[in-house]
């Protein structure tokens, strides 16, 4: 359960690098054993945000506060308290499993005895006992996530940061990350983290906030933003004649649309009027569906590609 005191705060938050404006005048606050996930296109400014949030970059205006502490005056101290899975995994190819992770620990100067015990923890935590001593070129792309996030948990810390943490992955070891992370999450550990997967964040997120040319542009738990911001029901329709279709279908089966490529999104209120006309009139292809966290990304942030 989280509770309502928090444990990071930005605060008009702004970063300029030349004539681009990064992030430009954010503002939420995380709730200590909560998963607050910060959703956007490429180039929206999360990675920045993340960075500004650590103390690895300096804010050109506002304020970060972590642990009751100014990360702007503390920003060492505080990170020696917190985990980061970057987007990248740098683990040391050379090392072992293990030895990743001594290595890592050995960082934030805990003691020996206690780190034997936290890597064996760990080595568990991941599934990668039959690992255990091997080297990285032993691995699969899903085990060397589970050991960046294992990595991140050697100091037991406060707070987990996780940019983007499955992005690559096949369903199969995208799935185990987040029963992972919910374990984590049950623990009573709190999360921030980047997605570009909707469903990420809708499986794992208690809030989002979406950040589009670094603005937050909405924040709200998943389900309430899906309730709010978009109807209720989708009809996806495709197939030869669905324009002629669009144009002669009765007036007010749905309240939106969208035509993109040769895929028609029909936002409705009740959708399977719209549904049953398309399939059976037409001859179409048809997909009716719940509205969900994608949907509203998309209604917010636009289609077009981010390069």
């Amino acid at each position: 359960m989280a509770h309502a005191a928090p444990i990071v705060a930005v605060s008009g938050l702004r970063k300029r690098f030349g004539p681009l404006v990064a992030v430009d005048g954010l503002d939420f606050a995380v709730r200590r054993g909560e998963c607050f996930g910060m959703l956007g296109p490429n180039g929206a400014g999360k990675s920045t945000t993340l960075r500004l949030m650590l103390g690895l970059l300096d804010p050109d205006e506002g304020s970060v506060e972590m642990l009751g502490q100014s990360v702007a005056r503390h920003g060492r101290e505080l990170r020696s308290r917190v985990g980061v899975v970057p987007q990248a995994d740098a683990l040391d190819p050379d090392f072992s499993v293990a030895e990743n992770l001594r290595v890592f620990g050995r960082y934030f100067g805990i003691d020996n005895s206690v780190l034997a015990g936290r890597i064996e923890q760990l080595v568990a935590f991941a599934g990668l006992e039959h690992k255990r001593d091997e080297n990285l070129a032993a691995l699969s792309g899903g085990m060397r996530r589970r050991l960046t996030l294992a990595r991140a948990l050697i100091n037991d810390p406060e707070i987990l940061f996780l940019d983007e943490p499955t992005t690559g992955l096949d369903p199969q070891a995208r799935h185990l990350i987040w029963e992972r992370l919910r374990s984590l999450l049950a623990a009573g550990k709190t999360i921030v983290l980047t997605t570009h997967h909707m469903e990420e964040a809708e499986r794992l997120c208690d809030r989002v906030t979406i950040i589009d040319h670094g603005v937050s542009i909405a924040e709200d738990s998943p389900a309430r933003l899906v309730t709010r911001e978009i109807e209720p029901q989708v009809v996806e329709a495709s197939g030869d004649g669905l324009e002629r279709w669009l144009s002669d279908a009765t007036p007010g089966m749905w309240r939106r649309s969208e035509l993109v490529g040769d895929t028609a999104f029909l936002y409705c209120s009740d959708g399977s009027a719209a549904a049953r006309a398309a399939r059976e009139d037409a001859g179409l292809r048809v997909l009716l569906r719940p509205a969900n966290l994608e949907d509203v990304f998309l209604k917010m942030t636009g289609r077009d590609l981010r390069d």
